[in-house]
């Protein structure tokens, strides 16, 4: 059993499309997306640096670009990836590809909703400086409790022993002073705010509005939803945890622990994959996994489609 996911802020580096726009068609649906939301993905994809691709509002429609150009040279539309993928999910802002791909968004109307989530996001995290780091190691019920009397909030429980914490600066000072006991490393995210808490609440209401201009189809594919690791069903059902996932935890180690219950076999990261993969790697032995990072791997991932997917059972 296939699994398609789509990773979240943080795993874009700079000119990581570049090979991407050697293939036919792909600059040419980035400039017409550029177009319809007036960010030149091109430019930030291909000749930005790390400091301009960190600016929300630009990282997150760039990933969701990135998933979904990528994605298309595996599986051309939703009917492919309904028929060859036996469930699908993104982390944060890839929940966001993970609906288009799957059909309950158009991908226009993924990008359009993206790029108001990153430019509300943006503003909300200007309020106050806040940020995120990854916890490596140490054991949840100990980490937790550890968050809490520093005030922070678990902002991504990713599994295999990485917590993500988030909240202010000096919260995040005090933490990389007194880490948990156990936690090997507190690593500094690459985002410029505490996603996933109370800090983004104006986000929410800013998307409240915008989804009220999109349509939605039940998934064709089952989505499995960042918030509590279940299969969504119903498309206005994702969009609305779409929304209040903006300020609320994603529970990754959830949606790893639906896959192994559904009998994952196989995992595909898209573009620019290789943070979910490794997680998966350390949550899911056993499972084969394939990041995306550059056209080069697109032989191997068909090959994996053919060995994992739901058509050649």
């Amino acid at each position: 059993m296939l699994v398609l996911v789509a990773p979240g802020q943080g795993a874009q580096t700079p000119g990581f499309l570049t090979p991407w726009l050697d293939l036919p068609g792909v600059e040419d649906r980035l400039r017409a997306w550029s177009a319809a939301i007036d960010l030149d993905l091109v430019h930030y994809g291909t000749n930005a640096d790390a400091d301009e691709i960190r600016d929300t509002a630009v990282a997150q429609p760039l990933l969701v670009a990135a998933s979904l150009v990528s994605a298309r040279q595996l599986f051309a539309t939703a009917e492919d990836v309904s028929r060859q993928v036996g469930a699908a999910a993104g982390h944060s802002v890839g929940e966001l590809a993970a609906a288009a791909l799957t059909g309950v968004l158009s991908e226009g109307d993924a990008l359009t909703l993206v790029r108001k989530r990153g430019l509300a996001m943006a503003e909300a995290a200007a309020v106050t400086e806040t940020g995120m780091a990854a916890l490596l190691g140490g054991e949840q019920d100990v980490v937790l409790p550890h968050l809490e009397k520093l005030g922070l909030t678990p902002a991504n429980v990713n599994g295999a022993g990485q917590i993500v914490a988030a909240g202010t600066a000096e919260q995040l000072a005090a933490l990389a002073a007194d880490k948990p006991e156990g936690t090997r490393r507190v690593v500094p995210l690459k985002v410029a705010g505490a996603f996933h808490t109370e800090h983004m609440a104006p986000a929410v209401t800013a998307l409240e509005e915008a989804v009220g201009q999109v349509t939605a189809a039940d998934p064709r594919t089952r989505y499995v939803s960042n918030r509590d690791g279940r299969v969504v069903t119903d498309g206005q059902d994702v969009v609305r945890r779409l929304v209040g996932q903006v300020a609320n935890p994603v529970r990754w180690d959830l949606c790893m622990e639906t896959f192994k219950e559904l009998g994952v076999t196989g995992i595909i990261e898209v573009s620019p994959g290789g943070t979910l993969v490794g997680i998966a790697k350390r949550a899911l032995p056993g499972v084969q996994t394939l990041a995306l990072k550059t056209p080069d791997d697109l032989d191997a991932a068909r090959t994996l489609i053919a060995e994992h997917s739901a058509q050649a059972e």
